[in-house]
């Protein structure tokens, strides 16, 4: 750790310790889970007097991040969205959480109002209803009237939410820190993953972001008016922690289904939401990446509502023709350049093993590439592809992995309201369309425009490229740095053993000399006489040193046999 951190660790001193200890209690009980006759196993218990050791390792680790606050459960929800890193089993567990808060107060409220549209903001306002209409770990809504009678919903930032994340998120890049010196983390980048689930983080602290995602959503399916509603913000009244937006009159589909699912309306509504969402992605290269049953409405007027743009994800044209492609491999069982388009999308390790990928991918398209379409599972496949990211340690760009969470949801979303949805069918008809659009004069021209835009920079930037590293070799500035993976441990232990091996010829000095302190002034029944005692230590401690290296060097399989064997 840098000394530049020391004074972010001691102002976040109190939280450390808070965190340590959640972590020290669930860590704890994990370990215990793993021996079934420990008698104390189940000493450990949640607030319903539940041992933890009787839940699963994801569902202590979504317990844990619950217990941690809202900035540890912002985290986890977006780590939901990336089982390419943690897995689908934890994805799937991390999607359950909720920020179990209570709302904030309403003079708190009312304060951040004040502090965000001026003292005279209820001038704007016939009502502010009170209580709560939902409460989330950033920010929580309440209903209102405008003067001019519009129903509006505010959504309001919980006061002091930006400074406990502040202070979390300087937590977590020192945790970050300390991972990237721990071999089995390393190989995911630990402070580069705190950064960037940083800065998702603070997107969403800017209620002005979703504003922006509100219209430009509106303006996106404007022609499909008889069909979606997306709320209209009310510009005048929006802040970076204030969003005052139109309020949509209805039940949520999760509340739908529940009470009352009438067939026709379910069909209705799953070929509007697979319309919708798929032109969003492939038309547009624009989507809403949260589609659950919570978010999407069945207005009063049989229209879907669509909330929270919190998130939001993008497709430039090379990720979009990449996606493109794969579907195309995956409809033509091509495993081959399946996995390299793997490897193109996704940053791969140094270390990783090929042989092995192609053996999985292999495995994948032969059991989903040729299935038939009644049987083909889109959750599946995806959850499957996501695990295969997760065993080769290959992470997925941000934009990528938002779009594989969105389409685990749409599709789950759409199996909830028990429709008809072909998965495979879809895939393959976008297969043919995608085949169709590749060959059209007007891609051809905008890859042939971009591919000449490439050219063109590279022509100009290399010949002043290649005179620098001429001038460099000139001056005798140019330097040629090797390095060699893990070779650290290594060292250490090769210094650690010449320590150890100097210490022992030196130790038998002393004890050939009989250096004092000696023990024993008179022979024993042994035979031992003036035996120096720094002698007899330095003996003891280097052969102890010595069988530590021994015992790490192969419990490591490199004793007696070559890494590459």
């Amino acid at each position: 750790m840098k000394i530049t951190a020391i004074p972010q660790l001691y102002r976040n001193l109190k939280r450390w310790r808070e965190i340590l200890a959640v972590l020290r209690r669930y860590g704890l009980a994990d370990w215990m889970s793993q021996f079934q006759k420990l008698p104390f196993r189940d000493r450990i218990k949640d607030a319903r007097g539940i041992p933890l050791s009787q839940y699963s390792r994801e569902q202590r680790i979504r317990m844990a991040l619950t217990d941690l606050g809202p900035t540890f459960i912002k985290f986890g929800q977006i780590l939901a969205a990336r089982p390419d890193l943690v897995g689908p089993e934890l994805g799937q567990e991390l999607k359950q959480l909720r920020a179990n808060v209570a709302p904030d107060p309403i003079e708190k409220v009312r304060a951040t109002l004040a502090h965000e549209l001026g003292d005279d903001y209820l001038e704007h306002f016939q009502f502010i209803d009170p209580t709560a209409l939902a409460t989330a770990s950033i920010g929580q809504v309440h209903r209102a009237t405008l003067n001019d009678g519009r129903q509006v919903v505010i959504k309001v930032m919980r006061a002091d939410i930006e400074k406990t994340m502040r202070q979390d998120t300087e937590v977590l890049a020192g945790v970050a820190q300390l991972a990237e010196h721990v071999e089995a983390f390393a190989a995911w980048g630990p402070c580069q993953m705190a950064n960037q689930l940083s800065t998702m983080l603070r997107r969403e602290l800017d209620f002005g972001r979703e504003r922006q995602n509100l219209e430009f959503f509106a303006e996106m399916l404007a022609h499909r008016n008889d069909e979606v509603v997306i709320p209209k913000p009310v510009n005048g009244l929006c802040t970076k922690r204030v969003l005052v937006m139109d309020e949509l009159v209805g039940e949520t589909l999760s509340v739908f289904l529940h009470k009352h699912a009438d067939p026709s309306i379910c069909a209705r509504l799953s070929e509007t939401i697979a319309s919708v969402y798929l032109t969003m992605i492939f038309d547009e290269g624009l989507f809403h990446a949260d589609p659950h049953l919570g978010n999407l409405l069945l207005l009063s007027d049989g229209r879907l509502g669509i909330l929270d743009f919190g998130m939001v994800g993008r497709i430039d044209e090379n990720l979009r023709e990449t996606i493109e492609e794969m579907m195309i491999c995956v409809g033509k069982g091509d495993q081959n350049r399946l996995t390299r388009l793997i490897r193109r999308i996704g940053e791969a390790p140094a270390t990783l093993n090929e042989s092995a990928l192609s053996v999985d991918v292999s495995e994948f398209v032969g059991t989903f590439g040729r299935q038939s379409l009644g049987d083909f599972n889109l959750t599946d496949a995806l959850n499957e592809l996501s695990g295969i990211l997760h065993r080769h340690a290959i992470k997925l760009p941000n934009q990528s992995a938002l779009l594989l969470k969105m389409l685990i949801s749409i599709e789950g979303t759409l199996r909830e309201l028990g429709a008809s949805f072909d998965s495979m069918q879809i895939v393959r008809d976008f297969v043919r369309k995608s085949m169709l659009s590749s060959l059209s004069p007007r891609r051809r021209i905008r890859q042939a425009r971009r591919i000449y835009l490439e050219a063109e920079n590279f022509f100009e930037v290399a010949p002043d490229e290649v005179l620098t590293l001429l001038q460099q070799a000139r001056r005798g500035e140019m330097k040629l740095v090797l390095e060699h993976q893990r070779i650290g441990p290594t060292v250490n232990r090769m210094v650690l053993g010449l320590m150890a091996s100097a210490v022992f010829l030196g130790s038998s000095v002393l004890l050939a000399m009989n250096v004092p302190p000696v023990l024993f002034q008179e022979a024993t029944y042994l035979g031992i006489e003036r035996l120096s005692l720094l002698g007899a230590i330095g003996i003891v401690g280097s052969i102890a040193v010595m069988m530590w290296l021994l015992i790490a060097i192969n419990r490591s399989g490199h004793l007696t046999r070559s890494r590459d064997e």
